[in-house]
């Protein structure tokens, strides 16, 4: 790393390239734009460094849930054939253990941080103009220019908009981690990923949860199958799930909290020692003044385009701040494809910039059962205009799952009209490793007739992918056949 000082605003340096944000998107682009021979600067606010995935995101939410699972399976021993002693879970053992895990991660991530060919600056940075950013710190303000700037600064919490929620209180994803707690009863506002992984970690491990979706279905991206199969998975254990209502506002009464909404037209209320408040996240852009670069905000994003451009060229935006998907593997990939462009912007290098290409877009979220997806949804094929063949194969018909015990899930595929897969949807066991096939397989925009054709051990998961694959090309095959079995009009006239 370069260990000189940062300079001050009198002696302020210029870089080819500042990327503001140290976390996933920011340290692929730093080292992206370093390893191009950039000069680069890393600009992180103060405290513990590692990014939100590391810190308070994708990692101590999974080593968690981790836990809550291995409970999960522990409980259903007597069907496995077992006979287990009494047990219980140890809830500060299971943060202990989150808390080293990250420890490592962060420690990992810092060393790469401090010791990457590149300045890193701690403090909080402002944009002055186009070309200058002001960073503060323990120390004195600095001043930092730069031929090119990427905002990687993530996201946060989106604030408390219910009537009542803010002074009654709640946990979020952030203060959850934080303390080893459980309450005896939950109400979890929202279904997205974050909402359902937390609803689950909870009632795990005892907590009687109600769920309170806004939309029809939980985990709303996913084709509405899939939902109802993870709203029925949750059900059977116990779970109250409470679809398509509108919340009102929210009251103390007593120990308890109260959430009033309505649903189907009926006002209705749930109480509960604690509520969980995951009803979304907003980009982290607040103090930038990025108005001030040239480089406007609408509806509290960043607009860039597929080179991830914003209206200033020489900005650029990677990961949360960014979108359209909130997701790790992305912000990486934009965070390389944004060094890239600000590199060759820098030199002033004339030609197509590269661009990203979300054809393999990919989501998981990590309940028992897993939920994944590449590609398109049958849903978004649709409203696209696609003419598609979907099928799908449950993992309780299916050898290998059924020996595991697996009573939820499937498989679903999408393609075209002549086979190439469009999508893929999973729920069942390991499917955030089993979408992985089908990515590769899409990678190379592979379709059902090569993929029934691959060779799968048996008896293994993966062959399950197989069937659905199989269904679909043996109907494209008996439309070719229906259509050559059609009689044809005569070439030529009789006697021609």
């Amino acid at each position: 790393m370069n260990s000189s000082p940062v300079p001050s605003a009198k002696t302020a340096r210029t870089f080819d390239v500042v990327v503001i944000g140290g976390g996933s998107a920011g340290y692929a682009a730093a080292r992206t734009a370093t390893a191009a021979g950039a000069r680069t600067a890393v600009v992180e606010d103060i405290g513990r460094l590692g990014g939100l995935c590391i810190l308070r995101g994708c990692m101590p939410t999974k080593a968690l849930l981790e836990s809550a699972h291995r409970w999960q399976e522990i409980g259903r021993a007597a069907e496995f054939g077992l006979k287990v002693k009494a047990l219980a879970p140890d809830l500060p053992a299971i943060f202990r253990r989150k808390e080293m895990l990250i420890a490592d991660f962060a420690g990992h991530r810092a060393g790469q941080l401090r010791r990457g060919d590149f300045t890193l600056i701690r403090g909080r940075a402002r944009f002055l103009d186009p070309q200058r950013i002001e960073v503060r710190g323990r120390g004195p303000a600095r001043i930092v220019r730069a031929k090119t700037f990427i905002v990687a600064t993530g996201s946060e919490i989106h604030p408390v908009s219910l009537p009542g929620l803010e002074e009654a209180g709640c946990l979020t994803s952030d203060s959850a981690l934080a303390q080893a707690r459980l309450p005896r009863s939950l109400v979890v506002l929202g279904g997205g990923a974050i909402a359902v992984e937390f609803a689950q970690f909870y009632a795990a491990l005892g907590t009687k949860v109600t769920l309170l979706q806004r939309n029809a279905h939980l985990v709303k991206e996913f084709d509405s199958e899939v939902s109802a199969e993870l709203e029925a998975a949750f059900r059977d254990e116990g779970v109250t799930i409470r679809t398509g209502v509108t919340l009102e506002r929210v009251r103390r009464r007593g120990a308890r909290k109260e959430v009033v909404f309505t649903q189907d037209g009926k006002r209705q209320t749930v109480a509960a020692e604690e509520i969980f408040y995951a009803l979304g996240r907003r980009p982290r852009l607040g103090g930038l003044d990025l108005p001030l670069a040239g480089v406007p905000v609408k509806d509290g994003r960043i607009a860039v385009d597929p080179a991830l451009r914003t209206r200033a060229p020489h900005i650029f935006a990677a990961g949360d701040v960014a979108g359209p998907y909130e997701v790790v593997h992305l912000a990486v990939q934009q965070g390389e494809i944004a060094a890239r462009n600000a590199v060759a912007a820098a030199r002033g290098k004339k030609g197509k910039p590269e661009t990203i290409d979300y054809r393999l877009k990919t989501s998981i979220v990590f309940t028992q059962p897993e939920v994944a997806s590449v590609g398109l949804t049958e849903r978004e094929a649709r409203a696209k205009g696609a003419a598609v063949f979907a099928a799908q194969y449950r993992f309780d018909d299916h050898g290998k799952s059924m020996i595991m015990g697996a009573k939820h899930g499937f498989v679903k595929l999408v393609a075209d009209l002549r086979g190439k897969i469009l999508g893929a949807q999973i729920i069942g066991p390991h499917a955030s490793d089993l979408i992985h096939e089908l990515i590769a397989v899409m990678y190379y925009r592979g379709t059902v007739q090569q993929l029934a054709a691959m060779p799968h051990y048996h008896p293994t998961l993966a062959e399950i992918v197989t069937y659905p694959a199989e269904e679909i090309a043996d109907r494209i095959a008996a439309g070719k056949r229906k259509r050559k079995s059609r009689p044809r009009r005569a070439e030529f006239s009789p006697g021609g």
